[in-house]
């Protein structure tokens, strides 16, 4: 009985299902490398947390988390819902707007912590924005995802994603789809972040030091991905 309950695929509705028949397709132009995969559960709240290298990323990402038979719920800019084609699809598959720079910044951040206590799936790109570095290593994060995983005892998975910007560049605007690429999703351990989650989780070194644990552990995966070193200083500051 419980092997039927894990292998159930979450249900999320009609745009959902949209979304899906929309993105497969279109993330069916690259060859799939998951290793790992099996860490996502299957059920339950948890907190995934990855880079941020190209705008292909989200619909990349919410395929891998659907094919693990869950519906991803993403923090994404509230400026999407006025999209013509993603407006409907984000606001209608239950994603959480940010409006960035707003007095209604802090409820993207109130509705994340429903959407874990829901027992949802969280996706959240520390960095915010895709990476200006060159050579596509994680720049320096904010430390929403920190807050979120300290305020809420749920898995924190790092996931480290390679291959999307070779396909379509963020800032030159270049689109490769071929020769066929690979986009590999590498699942890491769940972070152990017990020793931080007591005392004030509002911390702000606190918060640092736990987001500098996420996205080290990130940067590992990645490095491991790309058989390459990464560099020794993240290459920007948040603003």
């Amino acid at each position: 009985m419980e092997e039927e309950i894990v292998a159930r695929r979450e249900k999320g509705g009609f745009w959902v299902g949209f979304a899906a028949v929309l993105f497969y397709p279109l993330t069916g132009i690259a060859r799939r490398v998951y290793v790992g995969a099996e860490k996502i559960p299957r059920q339950g709240p948890a907190l995934l947390v990855l880079n941020h290298i190209s705008h292909l990323d989200p619909a990349v990402d919410a395929v891998f988390v659907h094919r693990q038979k869950r519906v991803p719920r993403f923090l994404f800019k509230e400026s999407l819902l006025r999209a013509p084609i993603l407006g409907p699809i984000v606001g209608g598959s239950g994603q959480i707007p940010v409006s960035r720079g707003s007095a209604a910044a802090g409820d993207s951040l109130k509705a994340a912590h429903e959407a874990l206590e829901a027992g949802k799936i969280v996706v959240i790109y520390p960095e915010g924005t895709i990476t200006k570095d060159p050579a596509g290593w994680p720049k320096e994060s904010f430390t929403g995802a920190a807050r979120l995983a300290l305020q809420n005892d749920v898995p924190v998975i790092p996931i480290a994603r390679w291959g999307t910007s070779q396909i379509f560049n963020g800032y030159t605007k270049k689109f490769t789809p071929f020769p066929r690429k690979t986009i590999t999703h590498s699942v890491g351990d769940p972070i152990d972040l017990s020793a931080y989650r007591g005392g004030n989780t509002r911390s702000a070194s606190k918060l640092r030091e736990v987001t500098k644990i996420m996205m080290d552990d990130v940067t590992r995966l990645l490095a491991e991905i790309r058989h390459e070193e990464p560099p020794a200083a993240k290459p920007e500051d948040p603003a």
